[in-house]
């Protein structure tokens, strides 16, 4: 089964939100995303709304035809009561902390173990998928199971970054974290600086992949080789 492609869409709001009008159409985007073949849209709202504003999750709700991510930090009681109210596919853990420009780490499953498995059991009761952002570290996807997440999400900065130095060192934290999800009867997802000159690598080597969350770079490339033909790209490398 090929990994699934959700894009992330903050970049847009971001765009919009620049110009402090509705241009770009966030909600017409999302809906030309789907119907350019990509299974999934991820949103991100931060406390500050600077790119996603919480209106824009009620207004993506109703219309999405393809599986709802929302990710976000689960401590911000706001976020918590946006995601049960609007009950995506799946809500990812992120743990972002005010004023960061983007995600830079994964969680720390043994020390938030208590919290996490409180939260993710209200998602769940919910009937909202859970996936908890880590690091590829095999103690904190041990960690990640004990919450009672459904998925992880491997943060992948570290592989992007070291991706054009040495592939094969970049990739193998990846292989055996999915792999040790996988034992587990954790799901895989991930995301974070995957691009068109690493992603198919990367899916071709951690075995057990489910999806894939992009948005900066997709988003980038789209200015150069439009959104329909950009998508179509990353869809290719996932096969």
């Amino acid at each position: 089964m090929d990994t699934k492609l959700s894009v992330n869409i903050n970049k847009i709001a971001t765009i919009r939100n620049s110009r402090g009008g509705t241009t770009p159409d966030l909600i017409k985007v999302a809906l030309d995303c789907e119907r350019f073949g990509a299974q999934g849209i991820t949103v991100h709202p931060r406390p500050d709304e600077r790119h996603i504003r919480y209106k824009d999750v009620y207004d993506l709700k109703p219309l999405l035809k393809t599986e709802f991510n929302i990710e976000g930090n689960p401590k911000e009681d706001k976020f918590v009561a946006l995601v049960l109210a609007n009950k995506p596919a799946q809500v990812t853990l992120v743990p972002d902390s005010l004023g960061q420009i983007t995600s830079d780490h994964g969680w720390d499953t043994l020390a938030n173990k208590d919290y996490l498995s409180e939260i993710i059991s209200r998602f769940k009761n919910a009937g909202i998928r859970t996936s908890v952002f880590v690091n590829p570290d095999v103690k904190m996807i041990e960690g990640a199971l004990s919450t009672g997440t459904d998925r992880i999400e491997l943060y992948t900065e570290a592989y992007a970054k070291h991706f054009s130095v040495d592939r094969d060192a970049a990739v193998e934290p990846y292989v055996i974290a999915s792999k040790c999800a996988m034992d587990l009867g954790l799901g895989v997802n991930a995301g974070h600086d995957l691009s068109l000159e690493n992603l198919k690598y990367f899916a071709t080597h951690v075995a057990g992949l489910l999806e894939v969350s992009i948005g900066h770079a997709l988003i980038s490339d789209a200015l150069y080789y439009g959104l329909e033909n950009t998508i179509q790209l990353y869809l290719r490398e996932l096969k």
